[in-house]
């Protein structure tokens, strides 16, 4: 995944639940932080961004991401004509550590506006730290790489 395809896919998520702001939880949030030539090559296979949907409850949450994979979502038509993924994930997807929306990175361009260049969406991703926080917590195979490209390539540290 690239840069261009996040923006996208806030753009669409935004779009498609009529709201202005959507976190981004999963890998893709590396890409608020770092561009895709700055990061190792197994941080951007995924096609799939994890879009978590900004309400008043976990409930109104999870409808809103429901929304969200039934027409972004894998297989979806949106995934054949772009050719990555959207999921609407819930408060329960990720463990995050405390403070965790006071260090969320903005994304917000021209490529996260609607056509008409207004409204510009904007997508908070994760904080690297954070990003990794979850990751390591979730402990999946595939998590601990992810984690370990990033050291490997000392875009995070250890502390």
């Amino acid at each position: 995944m690239r840069r261009d395809q996040l923006e996208h896919a806030i753009r669409a998520a935004c779009q498609i639940i009529h709201q202005s702001e959507v976190i981004v939880v999963g890998s893709q949030a590396i890409l608020g932080t770092y561009d895709e030539s700055q990061l190792p090559a197994a941080e951007t296979m995924s096609i799939e961004v994890d879009i978590l949907p900004m309400a008043d409850t976990n409930d109104e949450t999870a409808r809103l991401a429901d929304l969200i994979k039934g027409v972004a979502g894998e297989f979806s038509p949106f995934e054949e004509l772009h050719g990555f993924s959207i999921d609407g994930v819930d408060l329960e997807t990720a463990v995050l550590p405390d403070g965790w929306r006071d260090r969320l990175v903005k994304v917000q361009n021209a490529n996260t506006a609607a056509v008409s260049g207004e409204p510009r969406f904007t997508g908070w991703c994760l904080d690297k730290e954070d990003l990794c926080v979850a990751k390591l917590t979730a402990f999946r195979e595939k998590d601990r790489n992810f984690v370990a490209a990033l050291l490997e390539a000392n875009l995070v540290t250890r502390p």
